[in-house]
C-alpha cells in the first residue's frame, strides 16, 4: 500500500465513513478492463484495502451504466462549456466558426488529456500512469479546483473537521485539468 493510501484509509475510518471490503486484484483489472481505465497508484491501493461506501462514492463492481456516467462527466462538462460557453483554450488553436465543427475539434484535443477517475460526487483522481502523489480536483464543467494536493490530503478536507490550515499546493501537474485548475484564484479555502 501507497504511504498516501494509508494515511487515506486511515482518515477514511476517523471521519466515520462506511468502508466496504477491498477489492481484490482480479476484481480491480476486470474493472479497469470494462471501463478502459487503469487506476493511478494511490487510488488502487486504497480500493485493494477498503471500498468507501454510501452515496456519491463509486460503486466499481455495481451498476456499469451508472459508472460510464461518472466517468463522463469531466469531458460532457468541457464540451457543455464548449458548446454553450464559448471555452476555448488557447492552446486549441483556432476555435471553427461553427458549434458542431468546434464540439469535432474539441473531442480530438480532449481524447488526448488525462483521464479522469472519480472518487465521491464531483472530486477525481487522475488515472495512471499518473503517479502516487498526483492530486484530486473538484470539476463541474470547466469550473476545475484543486481539491486535495493527493488523496489522503483530500480526504481530511472533504471529511474532516477543517484545521485551518491552508491548502498544500500539489506537486504534481495534470496536463490540461493543472491548466483549468491554476487559471482561477491561486487561495483556495474550505
Amino acid at each position: 500500500m501507497t504511504a498516501i493510501a494509508g494515511r487515506a484509509l486511515e482518515r477514511l475510518r476517523r471521519a466515520g465513513i462506511p468502508l466496504g471490503p477491498g477489492l481484490s486484484e482480479q476484481q480491480l483489472r476486470s474493472a479497469e478492463h470494462r471501463f478502459g481505465i487503469a487506476f493511478g497508484p494511490d487510488h488502487a491501493a486504497l480500493l485493494r484495502q477498503a471500498t468507501p461506501r454510501g452515496p456519491g462514492w463509486v460503486d466499481w463492481l455495481g451498476n456499469p451504466e451508472e459508472v460510464r456516467q461518472r466517468l463522463a462527466l469531466p469531458l460532457e462538462g468541457v464540451l457543455f462549456d464548449v458548446r454553450e460557453n464559448a471555452f476555448w483554450p488557447d492552446r486549441w488553436g483556432s476555435r471553427p466558426a461553427s458549434k458542431p465543427g468546434a464540439l469535432e475539434k474539441a473531442r480530438e484535443h480532449l481524447a488526448r488529456v488525462p483521464v479522469l477517475l472519480p472518487v465521491y460526487g464531483h472530486r477525481f483522481l487522475p488515472a495512471a500512469p499518473a503517479g502516487s502523489g498526483s492530486p484530486v480536483f473538484s470539476v463541474h464543467q470547466t469550473d476545475v479546483i484543486y481539491y486535495g494536493a493527493d488523496l489522503a490530503d483530500y480526504i481530511a478536507r472533504e471529511f474532516l473537521p477543517p484545521t485551518g490550515a491552508p491548502l498544500t499546493w500539489p506537486t504534481a501537474r495534470i496536463d490540461f485539468w493543472s491548466d483549468l485548475a491554476e487559471a482561477g484564484p491561486t487561495t483556495r479555502s474550505w
